[in-house]
This record gives structure tokens, sequence and C-alpha cells, in this order.
């Protein structure tokens, strides 16, 4: 079987390309999925019965249904009702960021619920008795214990979105993985091609392993 490493290809800047492409959609579908999930959260412990409808719909839509089958129908599905993700060229990158953020946000809705579940009763009523509003408590008492508490799971959520963010493959998003099939069909070499693209997977889920590991040490010095 022919040995060889990723830049032996002739098509080796494919890779560097789909690496940044990844690293993009990762980071800016994080940081979507952590806003929306927060939200989603909130709704989750309101006092009003039709916002924690609200947010529990939409956790169990989001997590019941396949990430593929939502990223093909934003892609598919959304010009036909005459919404564009933005230009030809930026449709599908815009699509894939979308979806990862919606699915994941229904995954970071469910940690921060249990964290903000999780804060002692006794603060909030302290924090009432002192005048503060609802949305004065949750802002300066409760949100900030519960991402102390939460940064394992949201670290997994935050590594297990690098790893989906592959599908973006599928609808044309020329990322690691889309990389590694252009690289594979123009010469063969399935092994190189995919081990390189399980490579650099690793080079991103490690370090993120790592610093998750560090940061949650940390923060338990702090409390």
């Amino acid at each position: 079987m022919p040995g060889g490493i990723v830049f032996e290809f002739p098509d080796q800047y494919l890779f560097p390309s789909g690496l940044w492409i990844t690293i993009q959609l990762s980071v800016l579908s994080l940081l979507g999925s952590l806003v929306l999930g927060t939200l989603i959260a909130v709704l989750r412990v309101s006092p009003l019965a039709p916002l924690r409808w609200i947010g529990a719909g939409y956790v169990e839509f989001f997590r019941n249904t396949p990430l593929l089958v939502q990223l093909f129908f934003l892609y598919f599905a959304t010009p036909y009702v005459g919404i564009y993700l933005g230009t030809p060229e930026t449709f599908a990158f815009n699509a894939a960021l979308l979806g990862l953020a919606l699915y994941h946000a229904a995954y970071v809705g469910e940690v921060v619920r249990g964290g903000l579940i999780g804060v002692e009763h006794g603060q909030i009523e302290a924090a009432r008795s002192l005048g503060l509003s609802y949305l004065q408590t949750l802002r300066f008492v409760q949100l900030p214990q519960t991402f102390r508490s939460v940064v394992p799971p949201l670290g997994n959520i935050a590594i297990a979105l690098v790893k989906n963010s592959s599908l973006a493959a599928t609808i044309g998003v020329a990322e690691v993985l889309f990389a590694g099939e252009i690289v594979e069909s123009r010469t063969f070499r399935a092994d190189e091609a995919y081990g390189s693209v399980a490579l650099l997977y690793l080079v991103l889920t490690i370090p993120m392993g790592i610093g998750v590991n560090w940061l949650e040490r940390r923060l338990v010095v702090a409390r």
C-alpha cells in the first residue's frame, strides 16, 4: 500500500484551506450556539409557561431531528420559500453555519438550564430581597455561577461541533473533509487522504480538550 503524508499530494494546498474554513465555521457557529443556547435556557426556566413551552419545543425539535436533515433543509428548501442565506458564493457556508448553530444551541440550552437550576435558591431569594429584578438576578447572580459550573459539558459540545462540521461537506462547503474527498478522487489514495483528514481533526480537538481541562481546574481553584 503506498505510503506518504499530506504534503506529498499535488493538491496539498486544499488541506490548509479546508482547515481554515473548518476553523471559521466552528468558531462562528459555536459563538452563535452559545448565545442562542443561553437564551433558550432562560426561556426554559422562565416563570411564564408559554416561554417555557417555546424553549422546550425548540430543544425537542432540534435534538430529535438529524443534523444532516437540518443542513439539507437550510440549503435546499430555504430558497423555495424566498429565504436566501447570502450570495451564491457564501450560501453553502452560511447554511452550514446556521444549521450547526441552531442544532448545538439545543444542547447548550439544556446544559445552561441545568446550571441555572443548580444555583442555590437562597442566593436567588437574597438577590430578590436586595431589590434585583428577575433579569438582574439572572445576569448578576445565576448566569455567572452557571457558566463556571458548566465548562466541561460546554467544552464537550464545542468538540462535538468541530467534528460535526464535517457534515458541511455534504452541501458543498470546502472544509477539511471536502478537501480530503477532492484529493482522494484525484489521487485514488484513500488511506492518505482520509488519514490526513482525521489527523487534522485531532489537531483541532486535542488542544481543545486540554484547554477545557485547564480551564476547569482554574475555575475550581477560583471558587
